[in-house]
């Protein structure tokens, strides 16, 4: 038998905040950020960062601008203190960096890790100790009190070490572990008495994070509760809140994001949301939210693919495709009504010279990331028009009028079902070649105009090899064009009508060329015909061919 869930699992326990405000509030400036990616992403990889691997993610780190970065739990590993060691005594740190270090509240640990942290400038020493109802009952057996004796006894050993220290005080941040399973009531509780503990003032302020170690609730019940927390909780004015939002119900970022709405000063999470079981909060993601709502996150995003490079070779995990921001699809449109208003989006920008970001299903421009334009559209069964328009006209600089999108975009969806696969901005290419530039049972050889009144009327001699065999043939008409269709009408009996034309540059200066577009009457309704040249005149013969050899 399937087992009940209401027979096994409770609901969460929610604070019954009647007046809650952070529903209410916009999130205008970022949040201080804190990088754990050395720390509590390296703990969740299946094989731990060397300290090449580590130096070469903290120098990303440095260089996207964070200014607090936990380092290690140097009481507990050996590579740890070591990597630790290796920043202090390198000089790896920047003057405006501060490093953080986790410990328990365990005298020894702490010894241990103030000895790591000999000679570094700018340290957070960071303690917990799990306050969850569950693991007092089930893991350690404590009553509350003896949970607060436990935090109050490491809490003062901090504040005695760091007295001692010859480079300054730390700063001091506790955690009341697994925040998520604690009666808010008690952390409150806790929190207030390792403040008075370490002695929290203006100017001394201590930084009390409160992370969902688990993550157990929606959302919103932990904003309430952030809220609560901020509204009860003593001299809130010298509390730095802090969260660290894991994301074992997948909304890590919507937890982190409504917290800091709740009142949260800070946030701690990893790159791309590596660390235990689901993961931490992603900071990327955090971050970018903000920059698409036009608020700068103190954070340099704008090479997305390096940084992922970095965090792919060091964490040995890869950044899944469609991983916001930062995946390689993320960007890419395969749905053709999608292409068609990406496509018309891109015009209608440049069009209206505007800085403004509006382009449909595009929430922020690629290139704000180092992206470029050339993987937004891409082909394949599910395209339409607009995005093999986008391709010729991106890659090749063809501006196919709108019934030959339509006309063409059949042959390369042909391709597509056929190849099973997406198509290469070359195969599409290939594709219209095959379809409207080679071969046909007419060619055009040459040409030569002459003017024949003074309105414009020319005469036009061409040169055309029709089914192997070399042909001449002469007409009058309004212009080139038209003289042509009149040639082709008297000498070959080829009757035609031209139903629309478009030419258009291709390229700049002498390189430059020429495309152009014709539709003529078929049998079965309009055909077109393309061609390419360095005349502009030949360039329109040869389409007129090119569609009346399609016509057959």
């Amino acid at each position: 038998m399937k087992t009940a869930a209401s027979e096994k699992y409770r609901p969460y326990p929610a604070i019954r905040l009647t007046d809650r405000t952070w529903p209410d509030r916009a999130i205008t400036r970022p949040p201080a950020w804190c990088s754990v990616d050395l720390r509590d992403g390296n703990q969740a990889l299946i094989d731990p960062m060397d300290t090449p691997r580590k130096l070469r993610l903290w120098n990303t780190l440095v260089g996207m601008g964070f200014k607090q970065i936990e380092v290690g739990f140097p009481a507990a590993s050996q590579t740890d203190y070591d990597f630790i060691r290796f920043l202090i005594d390198g000089g790896h740190i920047p003057d405006d960096v501060t490093i953080q270090i986790l410990t328990q509240s365990r005298e020894d640990l702490i010894r241990r890790s103030f000895e790591a942290l000999d000679g570094a400038k700018r340290v957070i020493v960071h303690l917990y100790n799990s306050t969850s109802e569950v693991q007092r009952r089930v893991v350690f057996g404590f009553d509350r009190q003896g949970c607060i004796d436990l935090a109050l006894a490491g809490t003062r050993l901090v504040r005695e070490l760091s007295a001692q220290r010859a480079g300054g005080e730390v700063t001091f941040q506790y955690s009341p572990e697994s925040f998520t399973g604690t009666e808010p009531d008690f952390a409150v509780q806790i929190v207030e008495a390792v403040a008075e503990a370490w002695g929290a003032a203006k100017g001394r302020e201590m930084i009390v994070n409160l992370p969902a170690t688990v993550e157990m609730s929606t959302p919103n019940l932990y904003a309430d509760t952030v809220e609560w927390f901020c509204r009860t909780v003593k001299n809130r004015a010298n509390l730095i809140i802090s969260v660290h939002p894991h994301n074992d119900r997948g909304t890590g970022v919507a937890a982190a994001e409504l917290a800091v709405m709740a009142g949260a000063d800070r946030v701690e999470g990893t790159l791309f949301g590596n660390g235990e079981r689901t993961g931490n909060v992603d900071v990327c993601t955090l971050a970018l939210n903000l920059f698409t709502q036009g608020v700068d996150p103190g954070l340099d995003l704008s090479d997305i693919d390096s940084i992922r490079a970095a965090a792919e070779e060091c964490t040995g995990l890869a950044i899944h495709p469609r991983h916001p921001y930062a995946g390689e699809l993320v960007y890419t449109a395969f749905s053709g009504s999608h292409q068609d208003a990406i496509n018309k989006g891109f015009k209608a920008r440049e069009k209206a010279n505007s800085p403004v970001w509006e382009v449909p299903y595009l929430p922020i421009d690629p290139a704000d990331v180092g992206r470029t334009y050339e993987a937004v559209i891409r082909i394949n069964s599910q395209s339409g028009k607009g995005g093999v328009a986008y391709v010729l006209e991106r890659d090749y600089g063809l501006e196919l009028p709108k019934a030959m999108q339509s006309e063409f975009s059949k042959v390369v969806q042909a391709v597509a079902d056929r190849e099973g696969r997406e198509l290469s901005p070359a195969e599409i290419y290939a594709a219209f070649q095959a379809t409207y530039l080679d071969g046909g049972a007419i060619q055009v050889v040459d040409y030569s105009t002459v003017p024949v009144s003074s309105k414009g009327t020319r005469a036009l001699t061409a040169q055309l090899v029709v089914d192997g065999a070399e042909r001449i043939i002469q007409g009058v008409g309004a212009g080139p064009v038209d003289a042509f269709v009149h040639a082709l009408q008297k000498d070959l009996g080829l009757f035609i009508t031209v139903r629309d034309y478009h030419e258009h540059a291709i390229g700049e200066g002498s390189e430059s060329q020429a495309a152009c577009y014709v539709a003529i009457d078929g049998k079965a309704g309009v055909v077109h015909g393309a061609a390419i040249d360095a005349s502009v005149t030949m360039a329109a013969l040869k389409a007129v061919v090119g569609a009346i050899n399609r016509r057959g």
